[in-house]
């Protein structure tokens, strides 16, 4: 009898355990997918899938990782900040909320600009004063109306906090060898003092309670055809004043620890840029990583290009800083637009006949999805939009250079509007955290483009993108968990594994 009581207890142990387990099994492969398709869904949560066979399977292996993700988001430009100004007080929060609140989609790594811009108001540089070369005149006094407080509302909003990058467009024009503000190199006597500037900036900006995270040297140091706010470098003269003069700068004021990037400007340029910037230690000695843009063509991810700057420098950032839908002007209210294949960009009309195969129309939604997933699959670790607000115009911009952003706004109506670039972000950011690691995966279908993370807290992250007018079933796979996921035509989904 006594042995036949063990026995029963030792079954009911056993049975304790395996319902425990049951559970523990449940609770780890738990799946939430969520989608944005050009038939309205807007990052909605599916709750149900087509009953269909999978036709493919994607398996993840979350043991090989990649690159340390640093963050997702978009800019600070005087323009957006101005526009939030002009907006009645519910909707300016709505639309900081939708960028940086947990409800939203939690931008984790920004970028602002250094001096004006062409999406600033006019033209401006915080040390005007010719011959003020101990910079005792410098003031941020122009960032105070609207991008500072942009910035501020946005750190109230998120509960993370974010990372600023922040970027001139041009030394003042007193510093410069044309004395203008476009085009034009620093001069060499100025070195010294244009690296003090850097410092000073973030010193003024702490004072405001806002901490930079890092640098980059120049945006677009190959000018952008001498139409707005320009200094030309070689990869050459960069890396001279990095190694010569930013960085030591920055070191003897107690500020090593800000990032600096180098390059900035479009990624088929990136390989002479790293070549002279990683070319030994001493030239290396102070940057941090390279800076990228994506203009260079509508639909080409230069995947070569991407490898050989991470071979060069494999324990460095590499930070797309910037991109949007530019030589365009918004459409207001008409989600469909953004997934046809009507917007063009500069190239369209301005880049020389053996370019133009790189610039055809492309659908807007396309552009973003399949960029950041190829720049994901190919260790880019952060990605920045350009300007998070803009108006029906696309501005406003001195320069009258016309852009699209993701959220659009209507200051005289106080009308806000979410464009389906928006939710394609918010894809992205809102479920990759900074500190994720890419993680292997296999795909059996060539249509879907797909990407995997690995967050902080254990979750694993799928990204799907489904370019095709038919909806995609596949098993999606998890070591000894298996999933059917059905994906709308035209459509993004993020699914999350906790």
């Amino acid at each position: 009898m006594k042995s036949l009581k063990i026995l029963i207890a030792n079954l009911i142990v056993l049975m304790i355990f395996s319902s425990c387990a049951e559970k523990q099994t449940e609770k780890e492969t738990e799946v939430e997918v969520v989608e944005t398709s050009r038939s309205g869904n807007q990052l909605t949560t599916l709750d149900s899938f087509s009953s269909a066979k999978p036709t493919s399977k994607i398996t993840l292996n979350p043991k090989k990782t990649f690159q340390t993700f640093t963050g997702f988001g978009g800019s600070f430009t005087e323009s957006s900040a101005y526009l939030l100004n002009q907006l009645g007080a519910e909707n300016r929060q709505k639309i900081i909320d939708a960028y940086f609140a947990d409800s939203g989609a939690r931008y984790s790594l920004t970028r602002t600009h250094m001096n004006s811009s062409d999406f600033s108001l006019g033209q401006y540089s915080y040390a005007p004063v010719e011959g003020d070369t101990l910079l005792k005149n410098f003031s941020i006094e122009e960032d105070k109306d609207d991008i500072i407080p942009m910035i501020k509302d946005a750190m109230a909003a998120s509960s993370e906090g974010f990372n600023i990058i922040s970027s001139p467009w041009t030394a003042p024009p007193w510093m410069k060898t044309n004395n203008d503000w476009v085009g034009g190199e620093l001069k060499p006597e100025y070195y010294d003092t244009w690296a003090l500037f850097f410092s000073k900036y973030a010193d003024a900006y702490k004072a405001e309670g806002i901490d930079i995270w890092g640098f980059t040297v120049e945006n677009e140091p190959h000018g952008n055809g001498d139409n707005w706010e320009s200094m030309h470098y070689t990869p050459e003269q960069m890396t001279e004043f990095v190694r010569d003069h930013l960085g030591p700068q920055l070191e003897k004021d107690g500020k090593a620890d800000l990032k600096i990037l180098g390059y900035d400007q479009n990624r088929a340029g990136i390989k002479e840029w790293v070549d002279v910037m990683y070319k030994n230690k001493e030239n290396a000695k102070y940057y941090d990583g390279t800076a990228i843009h994506w203009y260079e063509s509508t639909f080409k991810i230069f995947e070569d290009d991407l490898q050989y700057a991470h071979e060069k420098a494999p324990d460095q950032y590499l930070i797309q800083t910037e991109a949007c839908v530019d030589a365009e002007v918004p459409k207001w209210q008409d989600d469909d637009w953004y997934w046809q294949k009507e917007a063009t960009d500069w190239g369209w009309d301005w880049a020389p006949e053996d370019q133009k195969h790189l610039h055809p129309k492309y659908r807007p939604v396309y552009r973003y999805a399949r960029d950041i997933i190829g720049c994901m699959n190919n260790w880019v670790d952060g990605w920045v939009d350009w300007n998070m607000v803009l108006d029906r115009q696309g501005g406003p911009n001195w320069f009258e250079n016309w852009c699209v952003a993701p959220v659009i706004v209507d200051p005289e109506q106080d009308e806000v509007y979410f464009t389906p670039l928006y939710y394609t972000m918010a894809h992205f950011s809102k479920f990759i955290r900074p500190g994720a690691k890419r993680i292997d995966f296999e795909s059996t279908d060539e249509d879907l483009q797909v990407s995997a993370a690995t967050n902080p807290d254990g979750s694993h992250v799928v990204i799907v993108f489904n370019p095709s007018e038919e909806e995609k079933v596949f098993a999606l796979n998890l070591d000894e968990v298996s999933k059917t996921i059905s994906i709308s035509p035209q459509a993004i989904q993020t699914i999350t594994l906790n």
